[in-house]
């Protein structure tokens, strides 16, 4: 049985670094990206879109991001959905597409970027950990019920320990790096 807690923490544990590598997409560099755009949700005849699907996202140019709508009847909502959204870019609707440039950022939007991205780092950590600590518990209830003798459940606690700190270096070093590609100039 403690197997498979220590087997689904890590599931768990995956999946947690998995969400903080997804919302770190979606964090401006200063170079165009379609992720940067692909989970704005557009009003779409009443119903809440994302964007990748209402449209071809292309990046021709470093600093440009081309927003190409199938129906261009959506082009309105697509402009009010970005100047909604916290990704601080101002469309241009011409015609039939949807530009938006990506202007160089400052070095204090960069600070304030790291600090965004600090404080997801944080966040997985502390997922981690909580999961750490339901892992243990269900370990120290599985010894208290006599499944478990007290040498297997300190093995297993060591175990969950170094699965613990395996997780919190990798966010370490995704954030780590994702930081370097926020300051790159």
């Amino acid at each position: 049985m403690s197997g498979e807690v220590l087997a689904g923490t890590e599931r768990k544990m995956v999946r947690a670094i998995e969400a903080m590598e997804r919302d770190f997409t979606g964090i401006r560099t200063g170079r165009a990206s379609t992720s940067l755009v692909e989970r704005i949700h557009v009003d779409y005849y009443g119903t809440q879109t994302p964007l990748n699907q209402l449209a071809g996202i292309s990046v021709p140019e470093s600093h440009l991001i081309v927003i190409q709508p199938w129906d261009r009847a959506v082009l309105g909502a697509i402009e009010k959905a970005i100047q909604k959204s916290d990704i601080g870019l101002v469309p241009n609707v011409d015609g039939t597409v949807v530009r938006l440039n990506i202007p160089p950022l400052t070095e204090e939007r960069r600070k304030d970027i790291v600090r965004v991205v600090h404080k997801r780092m944080e966040e997985a950590r502390v997922e981690v950990r909580n999961l750490r600590r339901e892992a243990a518990d269900s370990l120290r209830r599985e010894e208290r019920d006599g499944e478990l003798g007290a040498d297997e459940a300190h093995r297993e606690h060591d175990a969950l320990q170094k699965l613990t700190d395996r997780y919190v270096g990798e966010v370490d070093k995704l954030g780590a790096h994702k930081e370097q590609e926020v300051l790159e100039v």
